[in-house]
């Protein structure tokens, strides 16, 4: 009987090592797998990580030296200027137009009348029959050139400051008048021909869209300061 138990004993050996070394393969397969797995979902999942924190970073903080810096990029509805867009070249100029009209009123050219106040030696401090204009230049600026038709015909070319227009009397009914001062020549022909400064100032009242009604005072500092009053009526237009 204990002869028989060692039989069957000596005959499971070799089947039990044959089982041992199987499991051993088995087992180190195994661990030689799984750590590659496990490494490379972790590896991954670090990568992602490392990623979304960086875009983050970006998008959130705003780095010194950028335009990220600046209050505009902080505005939800702001949009990047695109590499490509190129600052504009165009420079601020005035809007000149010869003939145009001014916040005064339109140009015109008329006739009129001028009255002598003082002086005498050119016919601006005499009475006499006159030509009148407005020639607009920009929105404030005219020119206003006149010739006084006399024994020593004179030319009077003043460059006007055109003011908006007001109210002649907030009390009453009001009336639109625009203002105007400026400086300029006064030219006195004839036999003793001569140039002179001339400082001019007066109002247009605008009495129909066809007409404008003019008044000023003109100052030729000759020898003898010649002062005289210009009234006059001018029929509108626009440009040249």
């Amino acid at each position: 009987m204990r002869n028989i138990i060692l039989r069957k004993s000596f005959l499971a050996l070799p089947s039990l090592a044959v089982l041992t070394v199987l499991g051993s393969g088995l087992s180190v397969n195994a661990q030689t797998a799984a750590p590659e797995t496990i490494d490379l979902s972790t590896n991954q999942e670090l990568i992602s990580t490392v990623a979304t924190e960086e875009i983050a970073n970006r998008t959130m903080t705003p780095q010194p030296g950028t335009v990220e810096t600046s209050s505009a990029m902080l505005n939800p509805g702001f949009t990047e200027p695109s590499a490509q867009t190129e600052p504009s070249n165009q420079v601020a100029q005035a809007d000149i137009e010869i003939g145009r009209g001014t916040r005064g009123g339109s140009s015109y050219i008329g006739v009129g009348g001028n009255i002598g106040i003082s002086g005498g030696s050119s016919d601006l401090g005499d009475g006499n029959f006159s030509v009148i204009s407005k020639i607009g230049i920009t929105r404030t600026l005219s020119a206003r050139p006149s010739v006084l038709l006399g024994d020593n015909t004179t030319i009077l070319i003043p460059v006007t400051y055109d003011f908006s227009f007001q109210t002649a009397d907030p009390f009453a009914e009001p009336l639109a008048i625009a203002p105007y001062v400026g400086v300029g020549a006064v030219i006195k022909t004839g036999d003793q021909s001569e140039t002179a400064f001339l400082v001019t100032g007066g109002v247009d009242v605008p009495l129909n869209n066809r007409f404008t009604a003019t008044a000023a005072v003109n100052a030729g500092f000759f020898n003898e300061t010649d002062i005289g009053l210009l009234l006059g009526v001018g029929y509108n237009f626009s440009g040249f």
